[in-house]
């Protein structure tokens, strides 16, 4: 006789009030089993573009993970106004502090994807002494030719209108603003000396750093500055023939890497 299978984990939605609006968030899992994993989307992405991932991440590391659509984007409240240059600093300002209050989250390890790698830097800086750990995928560290050259061949696809439906289907209404909010602030010549230096020298967490040796938004110059600008000596993983979404193209490696990391956190 065969084991049976492990009971579903539990998936709850929650709105949570920030001071710009409120933020859809979705958590895998039982937030009381351990300090749960947060998930910091890309520029397009949401929530539900996290896929599966999110479950099966929770079930391997028996510990709860919890994704959020960042204001503008999926399910959460619109945006009008373009974001700021500092809009990689507001997610460790305005939207982690009330959703650690609205769930209930003490200590936390993070974990973003490209931009999200950036927020969840710019968090783990922040909030030294609730974070365990750090994990980026695909992040940008810096404004790189390779990341500008990436997004406009980009902004040249979204013009068609098929492109541009499944930004829509992510997003609705919300579609343009979303796409303009990633395209023209990365494109912004005065956007040109941004870095995650400042919050890196700044982290007193483990650092976790994967990327794709074929990375069409990034050298592999960032995961190495991500490690080697954090004062707690970081680990780089190269992923060989994988571009910019690691967690879809290789996800069985991206948890052999994630998982270990995991259960050396305190």
């Amino acid at each position: 006789m065969t084991d049976p299978s492990p009971p579903p984990l539990p998936i709850v939605d929650t709105l949570v009030e920030t001071a710009g609006g409120r933020i859809f968030t979705r958590r895998w899992g039982d937030l009381a089993a351990a300090p749960p994993v947060i998930l910091f989307h890309d520029s397009l992405g949401s929530v539900d573009l996290w896929r599966g991932f999110p479950a099966v991440l929770a079930a391997r590391l028996g510990r709860a993970v919890v994704a959020y659509d960042r204001l503008g984007f999926g399910r959460s409240d619109r945006r009008i106004a373009p974001p700021g240059h500092d809009f990689v600093a507001d997610e460790a300002r305005v939207a982690i502090p009330a959703l650690r209050s609205a769930l209930g989250i003490d200590r936390m390890i993070l974990l973003g994807h490209s931009v999200g790698g950036g927020m969840a830097t710019m968090t783990a800086a922040a909030h030294p002494e609730a974070t365990l750990g750090l994990v980026t995928i695909a992040a940008q560290a810096f404004v790189e030719d390779r990341t500008l050259a990436g997004i406009r061949v980009a902004k040249a696809s979204f013009a068609e209108p098929d492109q541009f439906a499944r930004v829509a289907r992510l997003h609705g209404d919300k579609a343009r603003w979303v796409l303009d909010a990633w395209i023209e602030t990365w494109l912004d010549p005065a956007f040109a000396g941004w870095t995650l230096d400042a919050a890196l020298r700044g982290l007193r967490c483990p650092v976790l750093a994967l990327h794709g040796d074929r990375d069409e938004y990034g050298s592999k110059a960032h995961p190495e500055r991500i490690a080697a600008l954090a004062p707690t000596p970081g680990r780089v993983v190269l992923l060989t023939d994988c571009g910019h979404v690691p967690h879809r193209e290789q996800e069985a490696r991206v948890l052999d890497e994630i998982a270990p990391f995991v259960a050396t956190l305190a």
